[in-house]
């Protein structure tokens, strides 16, 4: 009796997770915020895990998790971000910050609605959206002008929510056994490049989610490309 509610504690810890997220942040510690909604996305990674192999998957589950993303993945990372420039923007940045947690909602929405293949996401996923967002926000000084960037990012992410781009689910994947090699190489790699202080863990943690989003776009784009152009060889005769 007591298993079954394990996989839903670690659900619920997300929560807590994205409520402590916005705590942080009303005592203006933003790093600290944006790396709770990390801390969240690794709870978040655990628990349809836990459940599956506990085998104690349910429909509570599910709607407890999503109302979980919604506020750590949407509303904390939004509120980073307004935190962080968005608020110097005026009524522009209200509906800026607005429009990130609505899209989230609608993602996740589509999400129990609407089921496609198990191993591809379609939009991308509210929990890749606000790691980007929030870690994005603390790059701030990378970008000039920032109000500009991380506005119209902020925009971007949030219509990658909702839009039809696939996204590989990671979770549902299977790997070739070179991966044994390569993630242990990748682990030392990462390793190296935080111990010796080359790129921050904001940084990193930004462009490796900043890259994941990035590729469905440019996935999107080939698919488009490779159609069009398909279509045009059928019209003229030359398929072979």
């Amino acid at each position: 009796m007591f298993i079954r509610w394990i996989p839903n504690a670690l659900t619920a810890l997300n929560l807590v997770a994205g409520l402590a997220s916005i705590l942080a942040l009303e005592s203006g510690r933003v790093g600290v915020s944006a790396l709770i909604v990390v801390l969240g996305m690794i709870i978040d990674g655990l628990d349809g895990r836990v459940a599956r192999w506990l085998r104690v998957e349910s429909e509570f589950g599910r709607i407890l998790d999503s109302l979980s993303d919604l506020v750590t993945f949407g509303v904390a990372p939004a509120m980073i971000m307004y935190h962080v420039e968005l608020r110097h923007l005026g009524i522009l940045g209200d509906l800026v910050a607005i429009l990130f947690p609505l899209c989230g909602a609608l993602r996740l929405a589509r999400f129990h609605t609407q089921r496609g293949p198990a191993d591809t996401f379609i939009g991308l996923p509210i929990t890749a959206a606000g790691g980007v967002e929030a870690t994005l926000a603390l790059t701030k000084s990378a970008f000039e002008p920032a109000a500009f960037v991380l506005s119209a990012a902020t925009v971007l992410v949030s219509l990658l929510m909702v839009s039809s781009v696939p996204y590989p689910n990671f979770k549902r994947l299977s790997y070739p056994r070179s991966m044994l090699i390569l993630v242990p190489l990748l682990a030392m790699l990462i390793a190296c490049l935080l111990r010796f202080q080359i790129v921050g863990t904001d940084v990193l943690i930004f462009a490796v989610l900043g890259l994941y989003a990035a590729y469905g776009v440019a996935h999107a784009i080939r698919s488009a490309i490779l159609g069009r152009k398909h279509g045009g060889d059928v019209a003229h005769g030359t398929k072979k």
